[in-house]
């Protein structure tokens, strides 16, 4: 055990935080998403049982968001047509103010393909079991 660490991260996650250098990408899955096709070149870690709000604020405890990217967040946009509910949206922002002084403002928006297409490229993908829809997030590394 470490004093001041998130228990919900695991040693592996853990890891995976260190290795991560400036402006590469992390993804906080939702249950719907193709981690596991998405992530062929990207460490895929499993947080089953967990969903995203929990783990977004354990990594941002420790996690520099992009200072020099004008969104370091990404949300994956609802797709037209789609009469989904983004509640959770409003939770990340609550939980991103808590950990960087620029709250929501560091929050954009990808269009869903351009989401996937951008996660392929990720350092690391975390599969949690969160029910929400549209409740993917991609972090941008910044630096200390």
């Amino acid at each position: 055990m470490l004093k001041n660490i998130p228990p919900i991260l695991s040693p592996m996650l853990l890891k995976v935080l260190c290795e991560m250098g400036h402006s590469d990408r992390l993804v906080i899955a939702d249950g719907n998403f193709p981690a596991e096709s998405m992530g062929r070149d990207a460490i895929v870690i499993r947080c089953d049982g967990h969903g995203v709000p929990e783990l977004l604020d354990a990594i941002l405890t420790l996690f520099p968001l992009d200072t020099y990217v004008e969104k370091p967040v990404q949300l994956m946009e609802v797709m037209p047509g789609d009469l989904a509910e983004t509640p959770i949206w409003d939770t990340y922002k609550e939980i991103i103010a808590k950990h960087d002084s620029r709250g929501a403002e560091t929050v954009g928006t990808t269009e869903r393909f351009a989401f996937y297409e951008e996660a392929k490229k990720a350092y690391c993908i975390i599969a949690t079991s969160e029910k929400a829809i549209y409740a993917n997030v991609m972090l941008q590394k910044g630096v200390i």
